[in-house]
């Protein structure tokens, strides 16, 4: 038996100065920086809301924005500002942040999912940025060695979407991978585990902090019963978890699991059958941590699950083989790069075996270069967020919220220079991005 592959609606055909595809902290922040710079703009995205691993995956807090210290009268101090900074303030003033937490050296800051849409998708709005939500690229269209958009499929059809310069804000390096670019996979395609993050209603959370104390790491009485109920048969396989008290009353948001395979696999996000396992396996584990939640920690006996993840939460999947890659030696020696276009305090935090390993970085920080996100071969693309150049414990430190919004405010204005001056995204100066950025209260000077 012979078979066709038949798609028999027309390819509609759209164009743009520049497409951004996938709407996660990157991908909003480079659309509208772009859009700003008064270049024509288009976003998409898989969900019908942006948010990405923060939302869909529940992560639930913008880390990255604080020093770590070891000072014992510290308060928290903020050395990210740029557009992480102007969307912090905006999710404050929705009620959708809130205050800083500490989460062992540093502190973090725990946000309402909700409110991050609707504070995305009014950003994106009031810029201008042409947003088509429920679409996924299955296909990168190329001249020769350059890319010139994307193929995208959504309910109404195949869609071309011609661009001048393309970012691949995907978080898996997924346009990367369609262009047969250079990538990598991890530790030599062992990445870090994916974690199903879950929320808790029902908490006297007044006497939960007032029992277990305010930093969000859960101590170590609590990780030596949770081992002992593993031993029992429990399904916790990871004794070293993090709760946050939320934005709203009773509330507590858990991370919690460590989902890996039956065969005791590192699951990989980017194989289908590891992925569905760990949605899977994923909520096993959530209902499993909240009953050792309900039987064993202070305000929470009359606790039940709010919700989960839309799906798990991804740390690591496909990276970007880019013309420069951060190393971990670059992260812990917190070294400044003279072409640096984002900050991170962030320790590394690495998520692999019972407890994650995290090394910090003490009152410093380091810089990322432009380098990182420019793929070493091919035209036209442009990487931001989680999938950047560099190795694997540096990724641990360099993925998350905050730097994945200076991703995208650096890489928007790259992608705008490239347009304007009719520049391959390669040749553009990082000087000149800096400036931009400067000029948009991003510090780095």
């Amino acid at each position: 038996m012979s078979l066709s592959v038949v798609e028999r609606r027309n390819v509609d055909i759209l164009s743009t100065d520049v497409l951004v595809v996938g709407g996660g902290a990157a991908g909003v922040a480079a659309a509208v920086t772009a859009r700003r710079q008064g270049m024509r703009v288009t976003l998409l995205e898989r969900y019908g809301f942006c948010g990405g691993g923060a939302v869909a995956g529940l992560s639930g807090t913008v880390c990255g924005l604080y020093l770590a210290t070891e000072r014992a009268d510290a308060r928290p101090e903020q050395v990210v500002f740029g557009f992480a900074n102007e969307f912090v303030r905006l999710l404050e003033s929705h009620g959708g942040l809130a205050a800083p937490v500490r989460y062992g050296r540093t502190w973090t800051r725990v946000h309402d999912p909700l409110v991050w849409r609707d504070v995305a998708d009014a950003l994106l709005v009031e810029a201008g940025v042409r947003v088509i939500y429920h679409s996924v690229a299955i296909a990168a269209l190329m001249d020769g060695e350059r890319i010139e958009g994307v193929r995208a499929w959504t309910k109404q059809g195949p869609l071309d979407i011609r661009a001048k310069v393309t970012i691949d804000a995907s978080g898996d390096a997924d346009i990367v991978a369609m262009s047969g670019l250079q990538d990598f996979i991890g530790d030599r395609g062992r990445v870090q585990n994916p974690t199903m993050i879950f929320r808790l209603l029902g908490v006297d959370v007044e006497r939960f902090l007032a029992v277990h104390g305010d930093d969000t790491i859960m101590g170590a009485d609590v990780s030596a019963k949770l081992r002992a109920a593993s031993e029992l048969g429990a399904n916790l396989p990871r004794a070293k978890i993090w709760i946050f008290p939320t934005t709203r009353p009773g509330e507590l948001l858990c991370n919690c699991t460590r989902v890996t395979g039956a065969d005791g696999r590192e699951l990989n996000p980017l194989l289908r059958d590891d992925f569905t396992e760990a949605e899977i396996e994923g909520r096993k584990q959530v209902h499993a941590y909240a009953q050792f939640i309900r039987e064993n920690l202070a305000g929470c006996e009359n606790a039940f699950i709010n919700d989960t993840g839309v799906q798990a939460g991804i740390r690591q999947s496909r990276q970007v083989t880019g013309v420069t890659r951060l190393t971990n030696s670059d992260v812990v020696a917190a070294r400044k790069f003279d072409d640096g276009i984002a900050v991170s305090p962030w320790p590394i935090e690495l998520h692999s075996g019972a407890k994650p390993k995290v090394e910090w970085i003490l009152d410093d920080f380091y810089t990322v270069p432009y380098g990182c996100f420019v793929p070493q071969s091919g035209e036209g693309l442009l990487v931001a967020g989680r999938s950047l150049s560099a190795e694997h414990e540096a990724v641990a430190s360099a993925r998350v919220t905050a730097q994945c919004f200076s991703y995208g405010h650096a890489i928007g204005h790259a992608a705008a220079v490239a347009v304007n001056e009719r520049l391959e995204p390669r040749h553009v100066e990082a000087s000149a991005i800096r400036r931009a950025l400067d000029m948009d209260g991003a510090n780095l000077s």
